[in-house]
């Protein structure tokens, strides 16, 4: 059975991984770009960018092309069987929280999240390491669960399905077409949006369980209906995913490939400013 889903579960202290740097049942994952990562670093963590590890294409192809990338990856982390694995980058931010998606996604339960991230860490009075860590390659094994990602196809059936929300967890701008970084600019019709940043305190720890219930319940979101998370490339939008997880929304997807590839499926529907979304039956 996989992992619940709770902050108490979910979510690790500075404290918690400090006590917890020399234990072999934990593997600590940095997810920032490897200039980052060089620069200093959680002693004992592996660099694994995130980042430099997109899913442009979410057609069946694209996907299994996508989670064999991802389980070699995994397997040069050193990512093993019944592993703790802390995932974290300056903050409670979008890189962790896609490295713990993806994890998830492909079948291991053992994915954590640094509250504060590195951010945190160096608060709490800790010391970083510029010595890079090597680690025996493991025999990671994906098991996916499709349940956990939303492919192009899943997001265009659901436009029109009462059941489901489709949040935009883009910057304000990207979101009303104006910010456009792909061929096309907008949202996918009938999206509501809350940035991601929205899910951070001040100090890039995730705000309290209830002010994060509060902020979803004032978007129209229930957890009687299915959830589908996106921005321009899946990063902020596992984040979103990862919280909605938390608060016990029992069904939500990660679309991966979000607005780089929706931007650029010219098949594919489009809402901004100027081109309000299509009314039932308009051509």
């Amino acid at each position: 059975m996989a992992q619940p889903f709770t902050p108490e579960t979910i979510l690790v202290t500075p404290a918690w991984l400090h006590a917890h740097l020399d234990d072999p049942a934990v593997r600590i994952i940095d997810t920032r770009p490897r200039d980052q990562y060089m620069a200093g670093h959680i002693p004992g963590a592996v660099s694994l960018d995130v980042y430099a590890l997109p899913c442009h294409d979410t057609s069946p192809e694209g996907l299994d092309a996508f989670v064999h990338r991802m389980e070699e990856a995994f397997a040069s982390a050193g990512v093993g069987e019944g592993q703790t694995v802390v995932f974290y980058d300056e903050v409670a931010g979008q890189w962790a929280a896609r490295g713990l998606w993806c994890l998830y996604y492909l079948g291991h339960d053992g994915g954590r999240l640094l509250d504060g991230g590195l951010r945190g860490w160096q608060a709490a009075g800790y010391s970083l390491s510029d010595t890079p860590v090597s680690v025996l390659p493991s025999a990671f094994r994906a098991h996916p669960r499709p349940e956990e990602v939303a492919s192009y196809e899943t997001v265009l059936g659901a436009i029109q399905d009462p059941q489901v929300n489709i949040v935009d967890t883009r910057r304000p701008s990207e979101y009303a077409g104006t910010e456009i970084r792909a061929p096309r600019g907008g949202r996918i019709p009938g999206a509501v949006h809350l940035d991601w940043v929205h899910n951070l305190r001040p100090d890039g720890t995730l705000k309290s369980p209830q002010e994060l219930a509060d902020q979803y319940a004032q978007l129209g979101l229930s957890p009687s209906r299915e959830v589908i998370t996106y921005c321009q490339g899946g990063y902020r939008a596992a984040h979103t995913w990862l919280v909605l997880k938390l608060l016990g929304y029992p069904r939500v997807r990660n679309y991966v490939g979000s607005w780089y590839e929706w931007g650029r499926r010219e098949e594919l529907p489009v809402e901004n400013l100027t081109r309000p979304a299509p009314q039932p039956g308009a051509s």
